[in-house]
């Protein structure tokens, strides 16, 4: 059984215990009474059939003994379940939003984050919501799990006796990316909890607003931005684009994509939907201030928040290509180095390599990206020595940021 960290759990624990006892002790007794049946009645003991009228006591017992075992497992069950809904006073609320597909967790004082923070021996009233479709908060650690239902706020009320990261998964089937909603619970000390409430977002210097709002409200958990079709349409090089809309009527006509009608897909997504797209995206009418708004769209258009162009527009896989230090050997501007080939115009090109000592061409596409990260001397570029380590122990997601973020800087790339 997975370890409890959470003290009300040690009642659901005890229930399922019981209740296994029980279904265990049953199977037995049916299983050495139907033995004893087979033997004690067998045809060569019993060659005439018996009349059985009847038997009081066996009556009693057969009708009494299921109604306790019934009863106290119906107690046992409740006990439990009221453990685990009776909130403490006092205790600390925290807003928790599932949406298609990643969580949104809500302090007091206005702070948000994609992951769960919680001090430790401190009872915790998650406010539970759903912004688009049916899921469901799930904490194994803590036998906790409850569904989120469009419409319908509900509590739930968690507390750890123990410090350490738990996963937090959706339980509820609720779309193409489903298996995306994992996050984690971080228990700490309270001091170590205050300090990371009251700081401030640690976002990379010069990384435009607009971008750090999109990914807390998980705008590229469905829009792609490599120019790839995702869950809905992508992203990148929006500004300015002409675009197909469908109207409520059914009717169809061709808009720019500026800041009027970027701003009215963002706040009433619905109004205007994208041909060939379905009506999925939640509306942010009332969740997103002006200002964020704005800072959104003009991130969306290459600007900044006061509308100055962009300098630079930062996608979201150079952070992992800074972390990784795939920067350190592979410049971003086309200039080639002695080390490695620049990623600027890579995708999409035609160059030669050597696989398994043989001269050959390739077309560096999602694929070729994919490998030269994971092993890389399947791949050796004409002019370059095999010297790049293998990442094989990178996650999909990363390599796919990785991927995307040397898209971005293909053959169209500004």
């Amino acid at each position: 059984m997975y370890p409890q960290i959470f003290s009300a759990a040690s009642e659901v624990d005890r229930a399922f215990l019981i209740i296994l006892g029980f279904a265990v002790f049953i199977l037995i007794l049916v299983t050495v009474v139907m033995l004893w049946f087979l033997y004690r009645y067998h045809y060569k003991k019993n060659p005439d059939a018996a009349q059985i009228k009847g038997n009081v006591w066996a009556e009693i017992i057969w009708m009494g003994l299921p109604t306790v075992i019934v009863l106290g497992l119906f107690w046992t069950g409740w006990t439990s379940f009221k453990a685990m809904r009776t909130i403490p006073e006092g205790a600390m609320v925290v807003k928790a939003e599932g949406r298609m597909w990643s969580w949104k967790f809500t302090y007091e004082n206005g702070k948000t984050s994609p992951e769960l923070y919680i001090p430790i021996d401190t009872p915790i009233k998650l406010e539970l919501s759903a912004r688009d479709v049916i899921h469901s908060f799930y904490v194994p650690a803590m036998r906790v799990k409850w569904d989120m239902v469009p419409g319908m706020d509900t509590d739930a009320w968690i507390q750890s006796d123990s410090l350490g990261e738990y996963d937090i998964f959706c339980a509820e089937y609720c779309g193409l990316k489903h298996s995306d909603m994992i996050t984690l619970l971080h228990v700490q000390t309270a001091e170590d909890f205050q300090a990371w409430l009251d700081s401030s977002p640690a976002d990379p210097e010069g990384k435009p607003r607009g971008l750090s709002l999109m990914e807390e409200y998980g705008c590229f958990d469905c829009h792609a931005m490599d120019g790839t079709d995702d869950v809905a349409p992508p992203l990148n090089d929006i500004a300015g684009k002409d675009r197909v809309v469908v109207l409520a009527n059914g009717t169809k006509k061709t808009v720019k994509a500026d800041y009027d009608y970027l701003r009215a897909a963002i706040l009433t997504p619905g109004v205007e939907m994208v041909d060939g797209w379905g009506d999925e995206m939640p509306p942010y009418e009332g969740d997103l201030s002006e200002d964020d708004v704005k800072a959104i769209v003009n991130y969306m258009l290459g600007k900044d928040e006061s509308g100055a162009p962009l300098t630079v527009a930062p996608h979201p896989g150079q952070q992992m290509a800074e972390a990784e230090g795939c920067l350190s050997c592979h410049s971003t501007d086309g200039t080639e180095t002695e080390r490695a080939p620049s990623f600027k115009g890579l995708f999409g090109a035609t160059i030669k390599v050597s696989r398994f000592g043989k001269s050959t061409t390739v077309v560096a596409d999602d694929m070729y990206l994919q490998q030269s990260i994971v092993a890389p001397s399947k791949w050796v570029s004409d002019g370059y020595e095999d010297s790049m380590p293998p990442y094989d122990d990178l996650d999909e997601e990363t390599v796919a940021g990785l991927v995307s973020f040397i898209k971005s800087l293909g053959k169209e790339a500004q």
